[in-house]
């Protein structure tokens, strides 16, 4: 049985989070009843670390449901090409697999957008009954930076179009942007939080526990809608996953 948590939110497991190696030797399907006994709400499983051990989407749907989370689905893409162009067919097929999968969310990377990408194009795939699209700050000079994030969600917003943000606290560090500085912008558009603390190790930034990282992430939180999902996307590691994944679970969502 599950214990509930006091003041509890919604808080999402990145089956990332569990290492590269291990999840593609066992399957993501292996760590859907970790998350649930931890008391998560959701898992985020991650389209790169699919193997010939997982099942379906259609089955991995099933295990997901009989667990009572709900899923969503990252798909290491950008939404728009170096030439500007939308990609199309990369982003339909990554509709249909999270549809299967029974995704709430998908999420995508930005990539090349500019004011004269046609966001007519993209309009014409999403629907308001299909998974919502999510775009998320990557690592990257053309999706990782305020300005062409800031330029994509006033297009879409002007459009009406069913897009909203993952906001990843730590991602930010890769691009020396302040992530307050980033949310007093885009505050507006997060539906999804990725959490993750950002140490500099032998010269190159790593993901870390927040409780390892600076403190000043938890501020963040007070301007966050107050039920956002937060996920963990840090380095879940020890001999006791069970034990790690509660522990960090009951963490965020009590934030």
């Amino acid at each position: 049985m599950i214990t509930p948590i006091p003041s509890s939110k919604p808080v999402v497991v990145v089956t990332s989070a569990y290492g590269a190696d291990r999840v593609r030797a066992q399957g993501q399907a292996h760590f859907v009843p970790i998350v649930a006994r931890a008391g998560a709400t959701g898992i985020e499983i991650r389209q790169e670390l699919l193997t010939s051990l997982d099942p379906t989407l259609a089955s991995l749907r099933e295990t997901i449901t009989e667990h009572g989370l709900f899923s969503i689905y990252s798909v290491p893409m950008e939404l728009w090409q170096a030439d500007g162009t939308l990609a199309e067919e990369a982003l339909q097929q990554a509709q249909a697999d999270a549809t299967t999968l029974g995704a709430r969310f998908l999420k995508v990377a930005l990539g090349y957008f500019h004011d004269g990408c046609p966001i007519a194009k993209l309009a014409a795939l999403l629907s308001d009954s299909g998974p919502r699209l999510l775009i998320e700050n990557d690592q990257t000079l053309q999706g990782g930076y305020i300005d062409p994030l800031t330029a994509f969600f006033l297009a879409v917003s002007t459009a009406g179009l069913p897009v909203g943000m993952t906001f990843d606290i730590g991602n930010w560090r890769w691009t020396q942007t302040n992530p307050h500085a980033a949310l007093q912008i885009l505050a507006p558009y997060v539906e999804y939080v990725h959490c993750k603390g950002v140490v500099e190790d032998g010269g190159r930034l790593k993901a870390v526990p927040l409780i390892d990282s600076d403190p000043s992430w938890r501020d963040l939180f007070t301007r966050f809608p107050p039920n956002v999902p937060r996920a963990i996307e840090f380095p879940l590691v020890s001999d006791d996953l069970d034990a790690v994944t509660r522990q960090y679970t009951a963490m965020l969502a009590t934030v």
